[in-house]
């Protein structure tokens, strides 16, 4: 942010994070790219599959906490692959166990596997399980502003609408409603799927959103590196002109240069 202006951190749950871009670990060739990749972001909140990603348990194999140091980073596990609210609670309560007694998670129920789309009756009944249990939950969601406000009421301690289908690439297809879901909301609100580029990062940003999580648009750039800088200039820039306030839109054309005032020739 321009020394000119000190913006609010991002506030999840208690913690506080500089940076509004979240980012995942997952479909690098190998660990080694996914952190530089994540270095390049600047991102402080990291989200892996606690189903898929080795913390340790197995032995000998590559560890994501090398690539990750949880001293330096947020580590948020979430729970896909998850297609019912008993897979994703029990996977929240491993992650709790791997993790010292980690509560911060990503709840994910999903419906299918061709749509990847959120099953939100599952979902919001995992999220009541688990406030009740103790856990600080950041849901991801329809773009459906009743559902979102509903696990609000729950007390998940962000919502997370997708911007479009998970790994698309298709950006942000219904602003207003993630528009909706942000004028109604009393805890954050992160764009979750769909990013493909940086200008849909900073389209989200520019609605509104308090922050993006992403992991494809990195990690299947054909040089991820350099797109994880890219993301992370795009919701900075983002953030900045949704705090300045665009200009109003015109029907017609109004001139920099007024006529009033000019030198005739």
């Amino acid at each position: 942010m321009s020394d000119f202006f000190q913006d609010q951190p991002l506030s999840i749950a208690g913690r506080e994070f500089a940076s509004r871009l979240l980012v995942g670990t997952g479909k690098y060739k190998d660990f080694d790219e996914t952190a530089e990749a994540i270095a390049a972001s600047g991102a402080e909140v990291v989200t892996f599959a606690v189903r898929r990603t080795n913390l340790g348990q197995e032995a000998g194999e590559p560890n994501l906490l090398d690539a990750v140091p949880p001293e330096r980073f947020t580590l948020l596990p979430n729970t896909a692959g998850c297609y019912t609210a008993k897979d994703a609670v029990r996977t929240c309560r491993l992650a709790r166990e791997l993790l010292d007694g980690h509560k911060l998670v990503k709840l994910e129920v999903l419906g299918d596997d061709s749509t990847l789309y959120p099953n939100v009756v599952e979902t919001l009944s995992a999220a009541e399980t688990l406030i009740a249990d103790g856990f600080d939950v950041m849901v991801y969601t329809s773009d459906d502003p009743i559902v979102a406000r509903e696990l609000e009421r729950l007390g998940c301690c962000a919502i997370m609408p997708l911007g479009s289908l998970i790994g698309s690439g298709h950006g942000i297809q219904n602003p207003h409603n993630i528009g909706l879901i942000i004028e109604q909301a009393g805890v954050p609100v992160l764009v979750d799927a769909g990013i493909g580029t940086a200008s849909d990062a900073a389209m989200a940003m520019e609605l509104g959103c308090d922050g993006v999580l992403m992991n494809s648009a990195i990690a299947h750039a054909r040089q991820p590196v350099l797109m994880a800088s890219a993301m992370r200039k795009a919701v900075e820039a983002g953030r900045e002109a949704f705090l300045a306030g665009r200009m109003p839109r015109r029907q017609s054309a109004d001139p920099s240069s007024p006529f009033a005032g000019r030198i005739n020739g």
